[in-house]
Formats: structure tokens, sequence, C-alpha cells
């Protein structure tokens, strides 16, 4: 059986939308690893585990004591760590990437200081691999104010950023999503990654359950692949839209989740709405998971493309009572080894 790419579970689906007026609670790290290390099926198990640099999780300010604790608490059970978030939003320390220059430089301070979490952790032996995420941090309505101008600012802030994440030994991955502005089409991301022009450190993160909603035109109608009106029978069309973006967008991916949608947005707490995350065995699910997983994952030859030491599974604004259940890990994990199977290697 392929042990190639390694699989991952994804923590911050205890924090994004959780906390605050009206929202449910924060699920704590040890209890989201606890799921990620019980979770079994046919004898596979998650490999590691990709994580928010925020509180209550992991303070981007952590110190080298607080890292080494959470690489017991992680290698204890077994895991490793992959990718990271770099808390970049104005709420979690950072600024606009399109903002004033105090703004800008307070994205730039947080990819700095997860970069240098990041070169630790590979340091104590917990993380071998993985990226470290950002977006724009900013709204499509504001974006949309100057778009050009404001997809010029976000492009010269990622370069700073990218000056800093090479000093570390790091790559960002911007993650395109609806509620990204500048990022919240195919269009408008390849336009952003080119004028950022440094593919070698900046290059893009695609999840299932938000790509899908770019070709359905959330948000940027006039950039919408899937005609309007589409009849979610006609698989035919779905694919080659779905054809359509990840040839456009595979080249520049450097990150890949693995998710579900069905075709809908959604928000919760401070988070914008976007695509919706579903169980993988959903029955509104739109996606048929392990054959679109192989969209990305192989080229337009289909050959694997083995660019990935890891996937992740993504599960956002999934609420507290579906995450309390060792069911839904195991489904997850069962969906994630199928897709190993079909588009991995030795």
């Amino acid at each position: 059986m392929p042990r190639f790419p390694a699989l991952h579970n994804a923590m911050w689906p205890g924090l994004v939308g959780k906390g605050g007026p009206g929202a449910e609670p924060p699920i704590d790290l040890e209890t989201m690893l606890d799921r990620t290390v019980e979770a079994e099926v046919n004898g596979v198990k998650f490999d590691g585990v990709d994580l928010f640099l925020f509180d209550p999780h992991v303070s981007i300010d952590s110190s080298d004591d607080d890292l080494k604790r959470l690489a017991d608490s992680i290698s204890r059970r077994n895991l490793v760590v992959g990718s990271l978030v770099a808390p970049v939003w104005p709420p979690t320390g950072g600024g606009s990437a399109m903002g004033n220059e105090e703004e800008r430089r307070a994205f730039v301070t947080q990819v700095r200081k997860a970069c240098a979490i990041g070169q630790k952790l590979k340091q104590i032996g917990i993380r071998k691999y993985g990226v470290v995420r950002i977006d724009s941090a900013a709204s499509p309505a504001e974006w949309a104010k100057d778009p050009a101008g404001n997809t010029r600012l976000i492009a010269e802030t990622f370069r700073e950023a990218a000056d800093v994440a090479e000093q570390y030994g790091e790559r960002l991955a911007a993650e395109g999503e609806i509620c990204w502005g500048g990022m919240h089409s195919v269009k408008r991301n390849l336009e952003l990654l080119e004028a950022v022009g440094r593919p070698e450190t900046v290059g893009f993160q695609a999840d299932m359950a938000h790509t899908l909603l770019f070709t359905m035109g959330y948000n940027a109608p006039e950039d919408r692949i899937l005609p309007e009106g589409f009849d979610w029978s006609d698989r035919a069309t779905l694919d080659a839209g779905l054809r359509k973006m990840t040839d456009a967008l595979r080249p520049w991916t450097i990150d890949f989740h693995v998710a579900q949608n069905d075709a809908t947005v959604k928000g919760s707490g401070s988070h914008d709405k976007t695509g919706r995350h579903c169980q993988p065995l959903d029955p509104n699910g739109k996606l048929d998971i392990v054959a679109h997983a192989g969209f990305w994952l192989r080229d337009e030859q289909g050959n694997v493309t083995r660019k990935f030491q890891h996937i992740c599974w993504d599960g956002c604004m999934f609420p507290n009572d579906v995450m309390g259940q060792q069911k839904t890990w195991n489904e997850i994990l069962g969906v994630m080894a199928s897709v190993r199977d079909a588009h991995g290697w030795d």
C-alpha cells in the first residue's frame, strides 16, 4: 500500500469560528490531538497534524520551553507536525496585506514569528515537512475598491513575507478562498501569484471545499467556470470545470487539503462566509472526494505529481458535537486513506 503522502488532521477546526458572542466554545488542542490519534481504519492511522499558531492552541509568542512541551505532547502520540497557519489577520495580531504601512508590518511580523516557530519545531525533530499558510487578511469588498492597486499592495506584502520565510528555510502557501480579497477566484489568485513572482517561495494552498466555490463564481460572478443554473447531476460538466480550475492552479499548489462541500457557503463566529465544509459522507456533498482529489494530485497526463509530502483534512466550522464523535474522525481518515491509495506512492 502507498505510504506517501502522509495523512494529517488539521487542529484549527477546534478554533476557527469558535468563541465569542453566539459561537460555540473552542475545543482545546489536547482533545483535538486525542481524537486524531484514536482514529483508525483497517490498521491505518493519522501520521500527523497541522497547527494554527494562535491561542488557546499554540501561542505565536511561544517560548522554546512551550514548543518543547508541544512537541512532547504530539510525539508521545506518535504524531508529527506538518504545515502551520500564521495568524496574519487583524483580530489575531496581524494586519491586512493591502492595508497601511503599520498593518502590513504587522502581517509580516506574524509571518516572521510563524517561520521562527516552524524552524524551532524542525530543530526539535517533530517537523520535517510542511509550509506556513497565509492569505491576504482582507475582504473582497475592500479589495474591490481598487482591484489593481490592492493586488499590487498584497503582492508587495507577500514578497516581504517571502524574504522573511527564506531566512528560515520556509515556503509560504497562500490559501485561496472566496472570503479573501484578491484571492477570491481562480483568475485573481493567478494574477496575485504572478505579481508576487516568487514561485520557489510563495505558492498556492488548495482546499477542495473552498476551490469548488471558485467554479461557481461566489464573490466573483464574472470569473465563474460552471454555467449558470448548473445541474449537479451533470458529472461531465462538473469534471470539466474542475479540470479547468486545477490545471490553472496546480502548477502553483504546494499544500493541499482534502475536504467535502455541498456547494453552499457558511460563516461562524467571527469567520466570514466561505466554502462550507461537510462531513466526507454527507449525502449533499457535491465532490467525489477520491476522484476529484486526483485532479490536484495528478498532472494533466494523469501522472502522480508527488509534490506533497503530506495532505491534510480540513473540517472548518464543523459543530462541536460532530467533532466530539470518534466516528467523524474515523470516516475522515477512511476517505483520506482512500485518496492515498488512489493517488499515493511508496
